[in-house]
């Protein structure tokens, strides 16, 4: 089961979700408002709202609530990729122009902080616990901020440690999935218990979702995918080269770092650090390390009782181990 199988069988919470971002992202100014409908058209894969869903299924029922917090995710997630095109000089997402390549970096700055106001009034608009995904969502923003400047940091010398990688993947892509799944179940009014159990879930499944995509910097993510490298020519040690170094001298560790911080004056240097994870099988210890996340992840959803949202939980932290995009 993939993740179009899940959301088929999610399709009317689903719609609920597309059709409130459509209303809260309506607007009578032209450009604003064609551009929005174009990017809704060209939604992803929308894994952020359909954990949401998911959790609040797996505790006790979808309601409305359940589907302001999943749109909320989702507007978040989106937003911050208009900023990301942005920050990384993104002409192309998904196979399709970027908002900043097709209008300018500026116009983008300002789409990404309206989805994220219109996030915001979704939260907001929640009959109960709002205050409390507010400050959720807003840990979040404050994490993928911190996330992005230490990424940066670290890249300008290629001296990121383990220690600093999952840091910035969790601050980077595990924090939203976390947000998005606690508030979930927080939307049902769930046990503590619970929600901790899902808050693990989320987190553990996030660092999978980001080692995956980091392995795809080396061997490549399907058509529509990650194409290869482009992490490389940014300067970013991931998890593939820190294997792959863990299995060398000091000396050549060293070396190999070298070449990583003068990639951005001589891109064919990429290829020779690239040619080195291949054949230390960075790439093979990296996703060991998913695989273990996964299983954390779905052993964390053992406290739940039986549902059939809680068996599409574990499937889903099983495809992401499996996605080819």
């Amino acid at each position: 089961m993939d993740i179009l199988e899940i959301k088929s069988r999610l399709a009317g919470p689903m719609a609920e979700v597309e059709a409130l971002m459509e209303s809260v992202l309506s607007s009578d100014i032209d450009l604003l408002d064609a551009t929005n409908r174009t990017l809704l058209q060209q939604g992803g894969k929308q894994l952020r709202p359909v954990l949401a869903l998911l959790a609040a299924g797996a505790c006790g029922g979808i309601n409305d609530d359940s589907v302001r917090f999943a749109a909320a995710a989702e507007l978040i997630h989106n937003s911050t990729l208009l900023h990301d095109d942005v920050v990384d000089g993104a002409t192309v997402r998904r196979g399709r122009p970027t908002v900043m390549s097709i209008l300018n970096g500026p116009a983008a700055v300002l789409m990404g902080d309206y989805w994220l106001v219109k996030a915001i009034r979704c939260v907001l608009d929640a009959s109960r616990y709002s205050e409390r995904v507010i400050r959720l969502f807003g840990k979040t923003l404050s994490d993928l901020a911190e996330g992005e400047l230490l990424q940066m940091q670290r890249a300008s010398k290629a001296d990121t440690t383990r220690e600093d990688y999952f840091r910035i993947i969790y601050s980077k892509t595990a924090s939203l999935f976390e947000a998005a799944v606690v508030s979930g179940a927080v939307s049902t009014g769930a046990p503590e218990e619970w929600v901790d159990a899902l808050g693990a879930y989320a987190r553990h499944l996030g660092l999978a979702f980001q080692i995956k995509d980091d392995i795809f910097d080396y061997t490549g993510g399907g058509a529509l995918g990650k194409p290869v490298g482009i992490d490389l020519r940014e300067q970013k040690v991931t998890l593939p080269l820190l294997c792959a170094l863990e299995s060398v001298s000091s000396e050549e560790q060293a070396a190999i770092r070298t070449l990583v911080s003068q990639i951005s004056d001589m891109p064919e240097l990429a290829v020779r650090v690239r040619d080195f994870v291949l054949d230390r099988d960075g790439v093979a210890s990296a996703a060991s390390e998913m695989e273990k996340c996964i299983d954390d992840a779905v052993l964390s959803l053992e406290v739940l009782p039986h549902s059939e949202e809680k068996s599409y939980l574990a499937k889903l932290a099983r495809f992401v181990g499996e996605r080819t995009y």
